[in-house]
């Protein structure tokens, strides 16, 4: 996904929802989770897959994802990633 520019810091949670949406569709062959539905508890995702997706949050939404930030909820499910990026945003934590 080199060359793709950031989502708009004004972002919808509908539009982060999208963008993650792609990125699920291309990481797991088609087996798109729904928005609410855990990838984790469902198999979907391994340690490696959760580590690329940490690095395509960072990377398409321009956040940094600190330690701190490396909660199992911030990232069981698609809402819950799209919650955690606006609150970032909101607080002007890059």
């Amino acid at each position: 996904m080199t060359g793709q520019r950031t989502v708009s810091e004004d972002s919808t949670a509908e539009e982060i929802l999208a963008d993650l949406k792609g990125f699920f569709a291309t990481a797991t062959a088609g087996n798109t989770p729904g928005p609410d539905e855990d990838y984790f508890a469902l198999g979907l995702v391994n340690s490696l897959l959760a580590l690329e997706l940490v690095a395509h949050v960072e990377r398409r939404f321009g956040i940094e994802v600190g330690v701190e930030d490396l909660d199992l909820d911030n990232f069981r499910t698609m809402n819950r990633v799209a919650g955690f990026v606006r609150r970032k945003r909101s607080a002007g934590i890059s």
